[in-house]
């Protein structure tokens, strides 16, 4: 049995302690939003918030999350900046890529309230977009930390 924090509700899990986080998310406690892409970490589709850190669920074995704090993109408070501004912006097309796009955002701006342009995209970088909707999550991004002039966040 694996005891998981999640979205700061206590779960008591029944799955392989070295099940994948992300499968135990999805499949055990019914949050869909992390998203399955790549299944090896490189596309960031199921970043999830670890202990506040952006972290890929696909490749943390459930057991390694006891006693961490995981957030997912259900957990993440809907006028959270980064959501606004991803409306704000119109960033999604097929929107399959977003839920790991703003939680590896929201995490950024945790730690860097004020990213350069060059941060974003370093930060950014390991999470693929197949729309290629780069420059409007870029733009959110700036809205999100109120760096877009005339565009408070």
């Amino acid at each position: 049995m694996l005891s998981l924090d999640v979205n700061g509700k206590p779960y008591q899990v029944d799955a392989d302690a070295d099940t994948p986080l992300l499968w135990v998310l999805r499949e055990h406690l019914q949050l869909t939003g992390t998203k399955f892409g790549c299944g090896i970490g490189m596309c960031g589709a199921c970043t999830v918030h670890v202990d506040g850190k952006a972290e890929r669920s696909c490749q943390i074995p459930a057991w390694k999350a006891q006693g961490q704090k995981i957030t997912t993109i259900e957990g993440l408070p809907e006028d959270h900046p980064v959501k606004v501004a991803w409306i704000q912006e119109q960033v999604p097309q097929c929107g399959y890529c977003q839920c790991g796009q703003i939680m590896e955002a929201s995490a950024l701006l945790a730690a860097n309230p004020r990213p350069t342009d060059d941060q974003i995209v370093d930060a950014m970088e390991g999470n693929v977009c197949r729309c290629g909707t780069y420059p409007r999550i870029k733009q959110a991004i700036r809205r999100a930390a109120g760096a877009v002039p005339g565009k408070g966040g």
